[in-house]
């Protein structure tokens, strides 16, 4: 074996939603911060991104993430999500893998009964809380970056459809959150490619058409995902974010979950303090709670908190051969959906 190139990853999943560790062969990136090496990934190289995430050495049902030295005093690690589009600022599932990762490898000091783990990410510092017994990281409670509603009740008109009612808001990343109602669908895993299809159709509608940015982060333009909102039948929100270039998250998704109590909030269906479960499309659960009220770039925000379980499932170690011809993989529409424009 001769490989030029050799990345090895702790793989993990949150609730459902997997997201491998890479804990060895990435030294960094360029830029003084998270949403430099971020913007580093998006604007100027992705070749990392592309050889972890795409196939043979990845798969479109899971998320690689990037850890680095902090850049910010008061964390203790930075890391970056890379998905089949892009490098994204957030992640909930993916935060709850990592630090579910540092403990229980010993990256970081397990302290029990509950350890604390900051965080720096492109969108901001957040701070976790670890709930750890005789060795295992049980649950991570997550307080993330602020959030908000930016359009209540936005339309965007979609070929073959019509007029679609969005909510547009933002929980670590932007979303567009979608009654499915609208097309006579509930969310229930036998309507996961209807589902992913119409998403990634209204998120192409959505980013064409609406203005989209965050105030104070450049880097941070349009939604990164469509999330499908309802409730079950005994009144749990569920909900089913569409990742490009076409899938369904497996998790009840932290940063969706954070626009989604922001709304709830803005329309006054969710208070300080009060304590709601968030169901997947595979039944898996986040207790979320909206810790308080604030004020974010002039304008009424909310900050969240997310709690779920992690478990490691596996090690991984990849590389590739210098006569190998896929040195930055491939992507398949029978896996990766239709969706690839969202690529360019």
């Amino acid at each position: 074996m001769r490989w030029k190139k050799t990345v090895t990853m702790i793989e993990a999943h949150a609730e459902g939603e997997v997201g491998r560790i890479v804990t060895g062969g990435v030294v960094d990136l360029p830029g003084q911060t998270m949403l430099d090496k971020m913007n580093y990934i998006n604007q100027v190289d992705d070749s990392l991104r592309r050889f972890l995430v795409f196939e043979p050495r990845g798969y479109a049902q899971m998320s690689t993430n990037l850890i680095f030295p902090p850049t910010h005093a008061e964390a203790d690690v930075g890391f970056l999500i890379l998905q089949g589009d892009k490098a994204h600022a957030m992640s909930g599932s993916n935060s709850i893998c990592l630090v579910t990762v540092l403990l229980e490898t010993g990256m970081i000091e397990m302290q029990e009964p509950v350890t604390i783990v900051t965080l720096d990410t492109p969108a901001g510092l957040v701070r976790a809380r670890a709930t750890c017994k005789q060795g295992k990281c049980e649950r991570v409670t997550l307080e993330m970056t602020p959030s908000w509603a930016d359009q209540l009740d936005a339309v965007v008109q979609i070929e073959g459809l019509g007029k679609v009612t969005v909510d547009i808001s933002f929980g670590g990343v932007f979303y567009a959150l979608i009654d499915p109602t609208q097309f006579g669908l509930k969310i229930a895993p036998e309507n996961a490619r209807k589902l992913v299809d119409l998403g990634s159709r209204i998120h192409r509608a959505v980013n064409d058409q609406l203005d989209i940015r965050h105030p104070e982060l450049e880097g941070l333009e349009g939604i990164s995902y469509a999330m499908f909102v309802g409730h079950d039948d005994d009144g749990v929100m569920k909900g089913a974010t569409i990742l490009p270039p076409g899938r369904i998250d497996r998790s009840p998704c932290g940063t969706g979950s954070s626009a989604r109590l922001a709304v709830m909030a803005e329309r006054g269906q969710a208070n300080v303090g009060q304590t709601l479960k968030s169901r997947s499309i595979i039944d898996s659960e986040f207790q979320v709670e909206i810790l308080e009220r604030q004020t974010f770039a002039g304008r009424l925000a909310i900050l969240p908190s997310i709690s779920g379980r992690g478990w490691i499932h596996g090690m991984h170690q990849i590389g590739v051969d210098p006569t190998d011809p896929y040195p930055q993989g491939y992507m398949v529409a029978d896996c990766w959906g239709d969706a690839f424009d969202l690529l360019s």
